[in-house]
């Protein structure tokens, strides 16, 4: 009996921007001819989602190729080298029809939908713009089928008459998900989509995501820094760090047990905020020094305090780290309080531990901490 395909597999995945010296945060790359060097913003990355319904969450802080990531596999930009396959089909070889007629199958739904609606374009007309572009509709087709789909995202039906400067941000992020719903998407990639809300009206947003996941058996890739948002929402989260995927596990597993030195930073660095030390609430210094897991060289480094191998973050930073630094070795190495000489020479690959597939890392010495 044949295997039955992933729902989503990625496989080696590389986008390389060419750039005339240095790069932000990835890993700079000569080219073969010798000409430009090319920024490497995401560095051969595999990703397997098996079945359908499941929600994975990418972490990681700003330039560590998430948002490129999820570009790649919606084909947005192309890639410099691997594949994407959906259901069997790779979606990297596709073009023309065939691509057009797949792209009705996996939607985005960005951080600020504003800059994807047309502000002289009503509501309503912009919901279902890419039904539209897929399928034969008469005016009063086209109306009554943005008007459920506002009632499914939590709109009244009267907003297809608005205009998005009369909506709040909320309403247009519901906004923008009515419209990725539109032509009945399999993969919805979520891309921060609620970064930019207010804390309640991030609750409500994940809440109406949920509700849409579990009705229409959707499967979500959702992009965000927030670990209290992937925390909620993802089954498995996956972490990047500069264009590589660091450490990879159920969600639950990951809080509780994470194994790469960077994953443990960005746990201590959630419990900061803008009301860190006050009322009760610890600082970036105790929060770091007091995290679970985190051996007090870390905890210093983020807490910003000196005694970490990393020297240039800021006061109560977290950084990406000098990227000019050459392109051998782990990534982590020069902010890593576990760092041996190995890690300077040979990037660890990406492994399962403990005998599971279920919680992989890719550090050589997480057996040892």
């Amino acid at each position: 009996m044949p295997e039955t395909p992933a729902f989503l597999e990625v496989r080696g995945l590389v986008k390389e921007f060419p750039v005339r010296s240095g790069g932000r945060f990835g890993l700079r790359h000569r080219a073969p001819n010798g000409g430009a060097t090319a920024f490497r913003a995401v560095d051969g990355v595999d990703l397997v989602v098996p079945r359908a319904g499941e929600t994975v969450g990418i972490a990681g802080e700003s330039g560590s190729g998430k948002s490129t990531l999820a570009r790649l596999i919606l084909r947005l930009i192309e890639p410099t080298a691997g594949s994407v396959w959906m259901e069997g089909t790779e979606v990297t070889a596709l073009s023309g029809e065939p691509l057009r007629r797949w792209r009705q199958r996996a939607q985005m739904v960005f951080q600020d939908p504003w800059w994807s609606l047309n502000p002289r374009q009503r509501i309503g007309e912009a919901v279902t713009e890419p039904l539209a572009a897929h399928r034969a509709m008469n005016r009063m087709e086209r109306r009554r089928a943005a008007e459920a789909l506002l009632e499914q995202v939590g709109l009244p039906a009267t907003f297809a008459a608005r205009y998005p400067h009369e909506l709040s941000g909320g309403q247009r992020q519901r906004v923008g998900i009515a419209r990725a719903l539109s032509v009945e998407p399999r993969l919805l990639i979520l891309d921060e989509p609620t970064s930019a809300l207010d804390v309640s009206i991030q609750a409500q947003i994940l809440q109406l995501l949920e509700v849409l996941r579990d009705r229409h058996g959707l499967t979500y890739l959702f992009i965000s820094h927030d670990l209290r948002v992937l925390e909620y929402l993802c089954d498995r989260l996956v972490v990047m760090y500069r264009g590589v995927v660091v450490e990879e596990a159920p969600v639950t597993e990951l809080f509780s047990q994470p194994r790469h030195p960077y994953t443990r930073t960005l746990l201590a660095a959630r419990h900061r905020g803008p009301w860190a030390g006050r009322g009760g609430v610890p600082g970036p210094r105790e929060a770091a020094a007091t995290a679970p897991g985190i051996p007090r060289t870390a905890a210093a480094e983020v807490a910003g305090v000196p005694g970490g191998l990393h020297r240039g973050a800021s006061p109560g930073r977290v950084t990406q780290g000098d990227d000019s630094r050459a392109a051998t070795g782990c990534r982590f190495v020069h902010r890593c309080p576990f760092a041996r000489p190995r890690c300077m020479e040979e990037a660890p690959a990406l492994r399962s531990l403990d005998g599971t597939a279920s919680h992989k890392v890719a550090c050589h010495f997480a057996d040892t901490f």
